[in-house]
């Protein structure tokens, strides 16, 4: 529709590009082609649009076949003006000058005629075509016949009508006649599917039967497995206890030839480690009688120092008290250094002496077949006993009494 305003007593007409507009003044033709714009008065103009695009008409209409049964027939026709001017002349394509609507139905009159043409073809296939022929044949013919119709059509060209396309869409029987042929048709997938049902169960009998055989098979194959399974693990068990046995034994013996070179190499470090105790005894022993010797000589010269001190002071006293002095301090440190080399000498005596005795004690021992370890338990418990102080008084609690007896009882008898 062409597109209209007003101006002051004047129209303005703005045409599509797909619309022929041809425009009368006084009789005489002043604009015609597509998509024009111009102004016009409205008492002395008269306007025409037409379209030139391409149109698609569609359409429905029944028909009857050779042996009597109704169809229905759905068909698009496209189609287009190929001559405006011709189209503008044979129908009604005038609009108001004031709206820009036509005045008439040009569009419903091109449809009756192409609507009416196309049926009067497809009528006269159809009517000399059974519904069988009619369904399989039919659209590919009646597209034909109809496409070939309207080309030869003389009214069309004259009244400036081009057919671009015909298209057949669909060539239906009555519902009744169409659940009718479809009938046999499903009959016969129905039995396919039944025949196919039949071979599927059959096929799952035997599949459930293969199935069972194998694992009844299965079953037979792992008894037979666990009977050997069962076979291996008394083998491997049997095996296990021997080799358990053997390696007990090899450990057994590894263990007490372990057990005899402990006891060697402690009885023999016990051993010794006595005779360095002894060697240390008489060491330490000579060490303090040399000790005791410079000690008491150490002594003796300080007072031999002080005596001469004390006799040199005294001396501016008495020549006479000095003289007693010195004759008494000489003695007396005479005899002092007598006894503090007594004392050394007896010191020294008696740690060779007791050394002497501690090592032949310990080779008694050893001689008598003593454990090490005992002999120095024995040791030690005799330094200890050296070391503790004096004990007045022992009680001892019966049960404790009780106990003694009974293992000297036990030994005697033994």
């Amino acid at each position: 529709m062409a597109d209209i305003t007003r101006r002051l007593g004047w129209r303005h007409l703005r045409g599509a590009p797909t619309a022929h507009i041809r425009h009368h003044r006084s009789g005489k033709l002043a604009h015609d082609g597509p998509g024009l714009s111009f102004w016009f008065r409205p008492l002395s103009a008269a306007l025409s649009e037409v379209p030139v695009d391409d149109r698609e008409l569609a359409m429905t209409f029944r028909a009857r076949t050779a042996d009597f049964q109704d169809v229905a027939v759905q068909a698009t026709v496209t189609y287009r003006v190929s001559d405006p001017a011709v189209a503008a002349t044979r129908l009604d394509f005038s609009i108001d000058p004031d709206t820009g609507v036509w005045r008439g139905a040009p569009l419903e009159q091109l449809g009756t005629l192409l609507t009416e043409t196309a049926q009067q073809h497809a009528l006269d296939v159809l009517a000399r075509t059974p519904l069988s022929a009619a369904l399989v044949d039919g659209v590919s013919s009646v597209r034909e016949r109809v496409a070939a119709g309207l080309a030869a059509e003389p009214r069309l060209p004259a009244t400036g009508i081009e057919i671009v396309a015909v298209r057949v869409v669909a060539l239906r029987p009555e519902p009744e006649v169409e659940r009718a042929l479809r009938t046999p048709a499903r009959e016969q997938i129905q039995q396919e599917a039944d025949r196919a049902t039949y071979e599927r169960r059959a096929v799952a009998v035997e599949r459930e039967r293969t199935i069972a055989e194998n694992e009844l098979a299965s079953k037979i194959e792992l008894a037979r497995r666990e009977e050997q399974l069962v076979e291996q693990r008394g083998t491997n068990a049997r095996r296990e206890a021997e080799e358990s046995a053997a390696a007990d034994k090899v450990r057994a013996e590894a263990e007490a030839t372990r057990t005899v070179r402990l006891a060697e190499a402690e009885a023999a470090r016990a051993v010794k480690l006595s005779e360095a105790e002894a060697t240390r005894s008489v060491k330490l022993a000579g060490a303090e009688a040399e000790r005791t010797v410079k000690l008491s000589e150490a002594e003796a010269a300080k007072q031999l120092r002080l005596a001469d001190a004390e006799a040199q002071s005294t001396q501016r006293l008495s020549q006479a008290e000095a003289a007693r002095t010195v004759a008494l301090a000489d003695a007396e440190a005479a005899r002092s250094v007598r006894l503090a080399r007594a004392e050394a000498e007896a010191a020294r005596e008696v740690g060779e002496a007791r050394a002497q005795a501690q090592a032949a004690w310990l080779r008694v021992h050893a001689d008598a077949g003593i454990d090490g370890v005992d002999t120095l338990h024995a040791h030690a418990a005799t330094r200890l006993a050296e070391n503790l102080p004096q004990i007045d008084s022992v009680t001892i609690s019966p049960d404790v009494l009780t106990g003694l007896l009974a293992r000297l009882g036990g030994g005697d008898r033994a």
